[in-house]
């Protein structure tokens, strides 16, 4: 069971780090900022197959999409948690 709230606690960090790398997209991130550089390593393997698949200009609703998509994952955890 505690392999489960590991799982609940990193892909709770995971979506912060989606928000964050969101937030900052909307300003003139510069990308050899090695955070900058850390938030796109970490997420684009994620973001960018969504953004193949459901392609959209103008406004990327990757992260929604991922994000969306986590949270139904941690649900499933929680009521795989609840029925043991």
């Amino acid at each position: 069971m505690s392999l489960l709230y590991l799982i609940d606690w990193l892909l709770r960090i995971y979506v912060w780090i989606i928000i964050i790398r969101a937030i900052i997209s909307w300003f003139s991130p510069n990308y050899s900022n090695p955070f900058i550089h850390f938030l796109i390593t970490v997420t684009e393997p994620v973001l960018s197959p969504i953004r193949r698949l459901i392609p959209i200009r103008g406004i990327d609703i990757s992260p929604i999409i991922v994000i969306l998509i986590i949270e139904f994952i941690r649900r499933q955890i929680f009521y795989f948690i609840v029925k043991m």
